[in-house]
């Protein structure tokens, strides 16, 4: 833990040393170069930087869904370097909620089925599937949608639907990849507020990763990546 304003503060992510390399042909790009980083419960980071800045790159390192060249990732106290990966898909669907641009729901799946998915899911469920779902897409605005498939909702909509099912297990850590990029500016906005909401409403710490620096703006922490690299950090007043 941390202590900052005489406050405690535990540390749901920390990446030290982190490097990501990747061959081109005869070149090798050095998409992430060094970063530490920490992350403390309960806050809402924004990652921004330009296309080719390696925005999405380091989200994959740090939720496990690639691994480094060289450092280390640690989630909730678990180091997830070297996990295999049948103990890395557990760990991530306990403790990291996952929102993509594209949505990324299953089209035959209503909303419902589509949150209660991960909680059917995991290995030791501390949810019934159901009622965690209701109460999820509820909280998101979306209780008179449960039993509608994704093609029969907007894409903000379908966004906030994501959103539910990556919360269904109450993870401690939700990542989000440029989670309006595929939206209008009024979807957005309603977007942007459903994870404030998620956040002062659960506690759950977000890192949102984008292009747009008057979205991370918005964020009560913003950290500027610029090749490959954390070029300076900005705290909200």
């Amino acid at each position: 833990m941390v202590k900052t304003n005489n406050e405690e503060r535990r540390v749901v992510l920390r990446a030290t040393g982190l490097t990501k390399d990747l061959p081109l042909g005869a070149v090798v790009v050095h998409a992430v170069r060094g970063i530490d980083l920490e992350i403390y419960e309960n806050e809402m980071a924004g990652i921004v930087g330009p296309s080719g800045s390696g925005k999405s790159t380091l989200l994959g390192l740090i939720g496990g869904l690639d691994s480094p060249t060289t450092g280390r990732v640690e989630i909730d106290g678990v180091d997830i370097t070297h996990m295999s990966e049948g103990r890395l898909t557990e760990v991530r669907n306990e403790k990291i909620g996952f929102v993509f641009q594209f949505f990324n729901l299953i089209p035959t799946l209503t909303a419902l089925e589509n949150v209660a998915l991960p909680i059917q899911f995991a290995q030791h469920p501390k949810y019934d599937p159901e009622k965690r779902a209701r109460e999820l897409l509820s909280l998101l605005g979306l209780q008179d949608r449960l039993n509608h498939r994704p093609m029969e909702l907007s894409g903000g909509q379908q966004q906030r639907v994501a959103i539910a099912r990556a919360l269904a297990n109450n993870p401690p850590l939700l990542l989000a990849d440029e989670p309006t990029g595929n939206l209008d500016s009024e979807a957005s906005e309603v977007v942007l507020e459903a994870l404030r909401d998620v956040w002062r409403g659960t506690g759950t710490t977000v890192v949102l990763v984008t292009h747009d620096r008057e979205l991370a703006a918005r964020m009560d922490r913003v950290l500027h990546l610029s090749d490959g690299r954390l070029a300076d950090e900005a705290a909200r007043a």
